[in-house]
């Protein structure tokens, strides 16, 4: 028996846990009221463990067992994205459905904050220790809207030796893009779109978008196709909604973008340059592409893949409008560069652009210490050994100095929508992860003994 297998002891425990933390509504891009609530949830619970715990400022936490100098660290995160339309079950519910456990977070990331927990009960309880290190899961509160929790955290508690983070995909991520997110505004005086509305996350593809079109400039051609509506107000302005289909940032082309529907379909019906200066910059250097082709920033490498570009959100009314734009890029990518060319584009249309973050690539080499653990961890589990990939997502995993990675949960016979309606894991496979967490935080708890 695998040390990792002594998990599913606490299988009901976990269930119930998981079931308390995804009712709690913490959408970091609403406010930072709910994900403290989790943090504060799962801090408690620790404690009441027997863990050391720590609360750092509401930015985040750690629970901790253990107390050598050499840091072992599980970073995940318990803010959420925005539940969006669509789902088959109440989004903020822990929903068991056909083999699946469903709701917001289950893959994304409480599902696994909830199983590290009980990992470190499950070292506690069978008695492990070990001299030299401590081991800690660190919990973050708002990874989906910038990673600046991680950041505060790292700034106030001692660095990582060792670690991953559970938030990507099975086998081993050892490479990111760099993570780069914009906005683009400016006047919308004058534009025929005199209110505009869609996405409510930069770092996922909107589903849908409502753009409001002033009466006085309306016409009889702004009628509802088969994917778009078009209504009169009481006011008399037309209405023009689109629904699309959502997907994370890092695979855009995988989603249908109902801002950029919208955009497309009037500029094939309004007069040339009337939609305004941040709708014709989209019109111009977005419009089906996702590759950064028409930005002039296209590109990509063997370690990364290729350049992505997402427009998340838009926002407008009759004075000024705004886009924000998620660009991945690759590990031997320029940022500065690619900064430049969008600023140049964005001036040519009267547009200022303002940088909101920048997460610099990881690259993490086959040889280092966490990539020789987790491949142990999983062989123990699984009886072969996993692949070592790269991502356009962003985690935790770039905070840890190039001593640590992404390592699960969701394997590639299964599916997550991560970002989307009905985000679910198949539960058996959700406890097939927790066995080889155990045995990966395991490994980490004694590998210098």
């Amino acid at each position: 028996m695998s040390f990792g297998e002594k998990i599913l002891a606490y299988r009901n425990e976990i269930l119930k846990t998981l079931s308390d933390v995804v009712a709690i509504r913490s959408v970091s891009a609403e406010g930072s009221e709910k994900p403290l609530q989790a943090l504060e949830y799962m801090l408690e619970l620790g404690k009441s463990m027997g863990f050391e715990v720590k609360n750092v400022d509401g930015e985040a936490g750690h629970i901790q067992y253990g107390s050598g100098k050499r840091i072992c660290g599980v970073l995940t995160h318990l803010d959420v994205v925005p539940a969006g339309e669509g789902w088959s079950v109440p989004p903020f519910e822990l929903t068991e459905k056909d083999g699946r456990l469903y709701g917001r977070g289950v893959a994304d990331d409480k599902g696994s904050a909830v199983v590290a927990l009980y990992c470190l009960k499950a070292l506690k309880d069978e008695g492990v220790i070990s001299d030299g290190s401590m081991i800690r899961l660190i919990l973050g509160t708002n990874e989906e809207v910038g990673m600046t929790d991680a950041q505060h955290y790292f700034s106030k508690e001692d660095g990582l030796d060792i670690g991953f983070t559970p938030d990507s995909d099975y086998g081993i991520c050892g490479c990111e893009k760099g993570i780069l997110q914009l906005t683009v505004s400016g006047s919308n005086k004058g534009s025929y779109i005199i209110g505009a509305k869609g996405g409510n996350a930069v770092n996922a593809v909107p589903d849908k978008a409502v753009f409001v079109i002033d009466k006085e400039k309306a016409n009889e051609k702004i009628l509802a196709d088969k994917e778009i509506t078009a209504e009169a107000e009481e006011s008399g302005n037309i209405k023009v909604t689109a629904f699309g289909k959502a997907a994370h940032a890092m695979e855009p082309h995988k989603g249908e973008n109902a801002v950029m529907k919208i955009v497309k379909y009037l500029s094939g019906i309004l007069p040339d340059e009337s939609m305004g200066n941040i709708f014709e910059f989209l019109r111009a250097f977005i419009s089906d592409t996702t590759d950064g082709s028409l930005l002039g920033i296209k590109q990509s490498d063997s370690r990364s893949g290729e350049l992505t570009v997402n427009v998340g959100v838009v926002g407008a009314d009759s004075e000024k409008a705004y886009a924000r734009l998620d660009v991945r890029y690759p590990v031997s990518a320029n940022c500065g560069s690619i900064v430049s060319e969008l600023r140049k584009k964005a001036e040519n249309f009267g547009l200022t652009l303002k940088v909101d973050s920048n997460l610099p690539p990881l690259d993490v080499s086959e040889d280092s210490e966490i990539i020789s653990v987790l491949k142990g961890a999983y062989y123990e589990i699984m009886g072969e050994y996993p692949d070592i990939y790269s991502t356009g997502g962003g985690t935790y995993a770039r905070t840890m100095n190039n001593k640590g990675v992404a390592f699960g949960p969701v394997f590639k016979s299964d599916f997550s929508n991560m970002h989307r309606p009905d985000e679910s894991l198949d539960r058996e496979k959700f406890f097939l992860h927790a066995q080889i967490c155990l045995e990966a935080m395991y490994r980490m708890f004694k590998s210098q003994e």
